[in-house]
């Protein structure tokens, strides 16, 4: 996996972790670390926008190479 995807991955999951915090405890992690409304705060919030954008990009190319089915070690197509 290349770096940029690995990191864009843990921005997205992190981004994900937090969106869930908010929804379920109505607490903003990241407005708790860096301060709500801080730069510091909209800098992390622009750069899990733009992994989010970013993992687009591995999603298109999985599903044009089926990769579910390369990673099971298929190499044959099944159709019913």
């Amino acid at each position: 996996m290349k770096a940029l995807n690995l990191i864009t991955l843990v921005l997205v999951i992190i981004g994900g972790i937090n969106w869930g915090l908010i929804g379920l405890a109505d607490f903003n992690l990241v407005a708790a670390i860096f301060g709500a409304g801080s730069v510091l705060s909209r800098i992390i919030y622009v750069l899990v926008g733009l992994s989010a954008l970013w993992q687009i990009v591995p999603l298109i190319g999985a599903s044009r190479t089926d990769e579910p089915r390369a990673e099971a070690g298929r190499t044959t197509s099944y159709r019913s």
